[in-house]
């Protein structure tokens, strides 16, 4: 990888190549505080106290539906540094495939633009680190997100289970956590 933008290396792109991210699936999404900085409150006793900053990272996923009402949040949890969630896009139109509790199981293939559309779940993470950090920054001015976020496409059940089972158990495993420290 030896192009560059802005006299800086480009960073090839985590997502599925040809993955419609605004077609209808339920994704398991990661986001990280820049340098894995602890802004959010910390882990006492295997449950997460959130401070300041944590309460208002909660509120406004909470709020994402509000927003693009053809989301629906599962489980999350805001962690220290990080969020973990399960979030489902669902558009109830004609054309749009009807989760009614299936996941899907096979990738909606289609041609990529490299641009992002409305709706997709790039500028719904885009849009909720935006409001977060406008109001963070009130609290701690220092406060930043990475720049990227994980995400992850639930293709069956077993796989839906096992990460709601992992975020529900995030708090009390923080010690084993891969984000804990800075």
């Amino acid at each position: 990888m030896t192009q560059k933008f802005q006299n800086k290396y480009r960073i090839a792109s985590a997502r599925l190549k040809d993955w419609d991210y605004g077609s209808n699936a339920i994704y398991f999404v990661t986001i990280c505080t820049q340098n894995r900085e602890h802004y959010f409150g910390e882990i006492i006793g295997g449950t997460m106290k959130l401070n300041a900053i944590g309460e208002l990272v909660q509120k406004y996923w909470i709020e994402i539906p509000n927003h693009f009402p053809f989301v629906q949040l599962h489980e999350f949890v805001v962690m220290p540094n990080h969020v973990h969630s399960i979030i489902e896009i669902n558009r109830k139109t004609a054309d749009a495939p009807q989760l009614n509790g299936d996941i899907v199981k096979t990738p909606k293939l289609g041609v990529s633009t490299g641009k992002w559309k409305p709706g997709v779940l790039g500028v719904i993470i885009n849009q909720y680190k935006r409001i977060c950090t406008i109001n963070a920054r009130k609290t701690n001015p220092k406060f930043a997100w990475q720049s990227r976020f994980h995400d992850h496409i639930i293709r069956d059940f077993d796989s839906y289970h096992r990460i709601e089972q992992y975020i529900q158990n995030n708090p009390a495993r923080w010690k084993e956590d891969e984000y804990t420290s800075p």
